[in-house]
């Protein structure tokens, strides 16, 4: 009896969430992973499963994210982002397709993972659901400095989204800050981790104390607290974009 050996890749895909449930296959709502697996399955004509380095909420953007998928060596791979882009949905695009070591894994193996929240300052009438609109520009000072106290922190309960099934609060942020783009706040997170709702409850947070209502002392009172309901309002989840998810490079295979 022979075996068809099975090879890995990872799959860079891109994504506007803002017709999905998130990234993450739900029960009842059209979610990115079930968009993927479906166009795999009709392109390569077996149901296929694919693992994401993380799980977007739903209406969260992605520039890149990975996923990877196990398929038969002998599977025809000519022309393949050409075939599944003509069937994937003009909000999903599939980047790259990119050969990986058997035991890959697009979640575990990631090391760092970057975020940016995109606000308008001026109302822009192009970018209505792919920024946050605010009236007053906050003090962008205040918001860089407190965004510099958070890698001062492991422990980032106060900004996980409440029953949450997660071993440990902890994440190692490597760096946190903002820049003024024209009519554009953006704000710039990595770490190797992140909790579910954790960016767009810091954005909240550190927009309160850009508009003076969480002093620097009340925001280390937050981050020490453990509490959710200490922190600021999440920002709403369309301003906010995965933007890359970073890997050894001893994974790929060149």
């Amino acid at each position: 009896m022979s075996f068809q050996k099975k090879l890995r890749y990872f799959l860079e895909i891109a994504y506007n969430g803002g017709e999905y449930f998130g990234w993450q296959i739900q029960p009842d709502a059209v979610s990115v992973q079930e968009v993927l697996e479906r166009g795999l399955s009709t392109i390569l004509q077996k149901e296929l499963k694919v693992v994401g380095a993380g799980r977007t909420d739903t209406g969260v953007h992605a520039r890149q994210l990975f996923a990877h998928v196990d398929l038969d060596d002998t599977e025809d791979m000519s022309n393949f982002n050409f075939r599944l882009n003509s069937i994937l949905p003009r909000d999903i695009v599939l980047k790259d397709i990119h050969p990986v070591n058997v035991d890959a894994h697009a979640r575990f193996d990631a090391i760092e993972r970057e975020y940016e929240y995109l606000i308008n300052v001026t109302k822009d009438p192009f970018s209505q659901n792919l920024a946050y609109q605010v009236q007053k520009i906050p003090d962008i000072g205040l918001m860089n400095e407190a965004a510099a106290i958070l890698l001062d922190y492991i422990d980032f309960q106060c900004f996980s989204r409440t029953k949450t099934n997660v071993k440990t609060y902890h994440c190692l942020i490597k760096k946190a800050f903002w820049t003024l783009d024209g009519n554009r706040l953006i704000f710039t997170i990595a770490a190797d981790r992140f909790l579910r709702n954790m960016v767009r409850a810091i954005v909240g947070t550190l927009l309160d104390v850009g508009y003076e209502k969480t002093s620097m002392a009340q925001f280390h009172s937050v981050l020490k607290s453990k509490n959710r309901s200490e922190a600021g309002k999440s920002a709403p989840a369309h301003g906010l974009y995965l933007t890359k998810v970073t890997y050894p490079e001893n994974i790929f295979i060149k």
